[in-house]
């Protein structure tokens, strides 16, 4: 009879085979999803055996996985701060990266009452949702020009299921600020494409929605068109927040004070990568 520990120990050589990173973490998640349970539960159960009804399942999640389908994708979902988001190949799976930039705006904007919050390029919705239950009194638009990331956002905002009241929250389709022309905010957060064209990415990633990824021969070419454009977009005193590539940070806040922004400041990720560039529109 094959059993918890059995399964963990197969699963991750067959993974360690196929090149998957943090095979043992992988299986884990796996097994725990069919499991229903944990992962740490998984510990006190390493004697459990398991029967046909549990094993052929996670045989086809353990194919997928050695495939390089993600595991995100294979669960259905995934934690960013204090959610669980549904994510798949409409959207860029919610990055770690992302969640980092979240917390500290989070942590260190004052907005004013009823300020106005645009997310940019908002995938799966993870970042202007959670900003939505950070800064509870905000409008909070989600803007993308995909349709199907737009209904995937959606489909989060109901699947968190807790505030804010969804008249607070303003799903809109748009090539960056084409449909927001009339629109300002106190804070504009982006997770816009920034991979250079052609660049080798992870097999993971190719999972991901080419839309999301790639951004011209630097990667830099949307964020080009993006920068001067929410300027404009900004009440005055108002933040303007992005995620970018390794090595883009000197080019990005070059692209920053020539649109006219002041405080300009590239905050570091976990790993000290400059990954987060903040930067504000003169005035109140």
């Amino acid at each position: 009879m094959t059993t918890v520990l059995d399964i963990l120990d197969k699963g991750t050589a067959y993974l360690e085979k196929r090149g998957i990173e943090d095979a043992r973490r992988n299986m884990q998640m796996l097994v725990a999803h069919q499991l229903d349970c944990t992962r740490m539960d998984l510990y006190l159960r390493f004697d459990q055996p398991l029967e046909e009804a549990h094993l052929a399942p996670l045989r086809e999640a353990l194919r997928k996985r050695g495939e390089g389908i993600p595991v995100q994708h294979l669960l259905g979902s995934v934690y960013f701060r204090q959610h669980e988001f549904k994510t798949d190949a409409r959207a860029l799976i919610p990055r770690p990266e992302t969640e980092e930039l979240a917390e500290w705006l989070a942590k260190n904007l004052k907005l004013p009452e009823n300020a106005h919050i645009l997310d940019m390029g908002t995938g799966s919705g993870c970042l202007g949702l959670s900003l939505a239950h950070d800064f509870p009194t905000a409008q909070v638009t989600l803007a993308d020009l995909s349709a199907d990331a737009l209904t995937l956002a959606r489909e989060n905002a109901e699947f968190i299921g807790e505030p804010p009241l969804p008249d607070h929250l303003h799903f809109v389709q748009s090539d960056l600020f084409q449909n927001l022309e009339e629109t300002r905010f106190d804070l504009i957060a982006a997770n816009l494409p920034y991979i250079p064209d052609g660049e080798q990415v992870a097999i993971e990633v190719r999972h991901d929605p080419a839309l999301a990824l790639f951004s011209g021969v630097d990667g830099l070419d949307l964020i080009r068109r993006f920068i001067p454009d929410a300027f404009q977009h900004l009440n005055p005193g108002g933040w303007i927040a992005l995620e970018i590539g390794i090595h883009q940070f000197s080019e990005v806040e070059n692209l920053l004070r020539a649109a006219s922004f002041t405080d300009v400041l590239t905050l570091k990720d976990l790993s000290g990568i400059p990954r987060f560039p903040v930067a504000r529109r003169p005035g109140l």
